[in-house]
């Protein structure tokens, strides 16, 4: 593997073994803001990377839906307690019965990186706790809400605050913002193999 590629072996079952989540508004989203979901679902897909999710709809099921058609394995992280909340594109259904704030804790820490796509304050609240845990984020750009608003508010445009614990990048394109992603994900492995 070299930058962050995947082998051509690369398996359904995520050859890279990177875990991209990607966070984003539920509920009705933008036919835009879809696509770009669900490009960037068949990206990570095609990347052999697994896709998590919170796993209902909106930008949820737009990625889940993109890294299903290109073959890849979806795992959906779901606040209740029955699969059947979960959208029709997941392999993996994780049932946590722990409500909204804490699924999304699960997501962030069950992911090597994130990618941010539109989004409000349930949105915003997963990148703060990726921040905070040092996760590695993407955020795409034009896409609407926090992904939108988030560089102009940022402290120097890239970081939350002024502990600067992690760099926030910025991508223009779903496949940019995953190869971004991954190429991120792969230095921090190896920076933790290091370690």
């Amino acid at each position: 593997m070299h930058e962050g590629k995947v082998s051509a072996g690369a398996s359904r079952t995520g050859g890279s073994g990177i875990r991209v989540g990607i966070i984003g508004p539920s509920g009705s989203i933008s036919r835009e803001v879809a696509e770009a979901a669900e490009a960037a679902g068949r990206e990570v897909a095609g990347g052999g990377a697994i896709l998590l999710t919170g796993g209902r709809d909106g930008v949820m099921e737009a990625a889940s839906r993109g890294a299903k058609t290109a073959g890849g394995l979806t795992v959906g992280i779901l606040p209740g307690d029955s699969a059947e909340e979960g959208n029709a594109y997941l392999d993996v259904p994780i049932t946590t019965g722990l409500g909204f704030d804490f699924r999304s804790t699960i997501l962030v820490h069950s992911s090597d990186v994130i990618i941010m796509i539109g989004g409000a304050n349930g949105t915003f609240g997963e990148l703060s706790t990726a921040y905070l845990n040092s996760k590695p984020v993407v955020v795409l750009e034009n896409t609407g809400g926090w992904a939108d608003r988030l560089k102009d508010a940022a402290y120097e445009g890239c970081y939350l605050d002024e502990r600067r614990n992690v760099k926030i990048h910025y991508a223009k394109t779903p496949e940019e913002a995953v190869k971004l992603a991954l190429l991120l994900a792969f230095s921090q492995r190896s920076k933790q193999a290091v370690v």
